[in-house]
């Protein structure tokens, strides 16, 4: 698990990389330079590649064993698709999944929901949140964690959030579904950048 300071490593890699710093406010203070502070020298071809890998790093948070796992995956798809692969590979882990059907404030969340058991798929209960979910698997909130506060008022909370359209989840049934292939690439993230920093 990654500790570091958030607003710390956000001013470094960018507000997109926490939910918590993709505020107005956090933009606005970041771009500011005080006195005593440096401005950032521009980066060498390298540097910026080892900054698009720590966003994904620390957005995700994986560790580098795991990223460089995701990246060799990606690395050996056939028809020049490695970075919708590796976009792929990324979106399909299970505490992504839980985060982005509006089940957990933030990847960390999940992560830690998962951890405790708090779901199933495919009926089973698991607790590994890097799990690869694919199409066609159903996620469900465990039936006796249906009544815990953390899934209060699921149903008012999810009606102003949309789910990205490979996702589906029923507040009702407390269920949901991977529709199809995770889409529609995140601009925040250069994923060919990081493929090339670690083709070298």
């Amino acid at each position: 698990m990654i500790k570091k300071p958030k607003f710390k490593i956000a001013r470094r890699l960018g507000a997109g990389v926490f939910d918590k710093t993709q505020t107005p406010k956090f933009s606005s203070s970041s771009g500011q330079f005080g006195k005593g502070m440096r401005r950032p020298r521009a980066l060498t071809e390298y540097g910026t590649q080892l900054l698009e890998k720590q966003k994904i790093r620390f957005s995700y948070g994986i560790t580098e064993r795991q990223l460089s796992n995701y990246v060799e995956r990606a690395l050996a798809t056939k028809g020049g698709q490695s970075a919708d692969k590796f976009w792929e590979v990324l979106e399909s882990r299970l505490d992504n999944v839980i985060y982005r059907m509006g089940l957990a404030p933030s990847r960390r969340g999940a992560r830690q929901m998962v951890s405790h058991g708090h779901f199933t798929v495919d009926g089973k209960r698991v607790t590994i949140p890097s799990m690869s979910v694919r199409t066609g698997q159903k996620i469900a909130i465990r039936e006796g964690s249906k009544s815990r506060k953390i899934f209060a008022g699921i149903s008012e909370r999810l009606k102003e959030y949309e789910a990205p359209p490979w996702l589906i989840f029923n507040p009702e049934s407390m269920a949901g579904e991977v529709k199809g292939v995770p889409e529609g690439r995140n601009a925040f993230f250069d994923l060919e950048a990081v493929l090339e920093f670690y083709s070298r």
